[in-house]
């Protein structure tokens, strides 16, 4: 584990991050069948906000290097992602990521996320991306979050706006979403902002796992 985790949370190889409704922990390998399993009965509902998916994105050989690239990325101290679990029962209802970790004069990531569809407003991605706003200015002291969302996307710009982050303008062709360059909504939060209720109940860090 990279000083970005260990420092942290000493000792654990599996840290997680816990809010109200669900507990957020590193991806592995033995998560292959529930996430396979919620990515594939989800792929219509995901494929029109996210890049386009590999003639092998399912497999287990994809998710193999999905695992790496997470591992990379953390070991380098520039991103963490986390599958987020449903507390009363430990199933596996979405996934976050905080990718772009910029230190120096910056201070700064962006987060995605995506939801299985049969999982969608009931709250978990709300839940998660508060304990996962708190753990960015709480735990990794960074100064500013930022977000973008295609603008037809009300749900997320709506759980954007929740959770307290800030429409701050627009980027043309920002990202190649389901293969087409489309605009997205820029939304950004910084540690002096205020924060709504749901997001400023309680500390959340880092903790060792069973």
């Amino acid at each position: 584990m990279s000083s970005l985790l260990r420092n942290l949370v000493p000792n654990s190889e599996s840290p997680e991050l816990r809010g109200e409704k669900v507990i957020l922990r590193l991806p592995q390998l033995g998560d292959y069948d529930a996430w396979a399993r919620i990515r594939g009965d989800s792929r219509n509902f995901l494929e029109p906000w996210e890049p386009s998916w590999s003639t092998d994105a399912l497999s287990r050989t994809a998710f193999r290097r999905r695992l790496r690239r997470y591992s990379r990325d953390v070991r380098d101290e520039r991103g963490i992602a986390f599958f987020i679990f449903r507390r009363e029962d430990g199933a596996l209802v979405a996934g976050i990521t905080l990718s772009n970790i910029r230190r120096g004069v910056t201070q700064s990531c962006s987060v995605g996320y995506w939801t299985g569809e049969p999982f969608t407003r009931q709250g978990y991605m709300t839940d998660a991306l508060s304990a996962v706003i708190r753990f960015v200015f709480e735990g990794l002291r960074l100064h500013r979050l930022e977000a973008a969302c295609v603008p037809t996307n009300l749900p997320s710009r709506t759980l954007l706006q929740k959770c307290g982050l800030t429409e701050e303008g627009a980027a043309r062709e920002f990202l190649c979403i389901n293969g087409v360059w489309q605009d997205h909504i820029l939304f950004g939060m910084v540690s002096t902002d205020p924060r709504p209720q749901n997001v400023k109940k309680g500390a959340v860090r880092l903790v060792k796992s069973a």
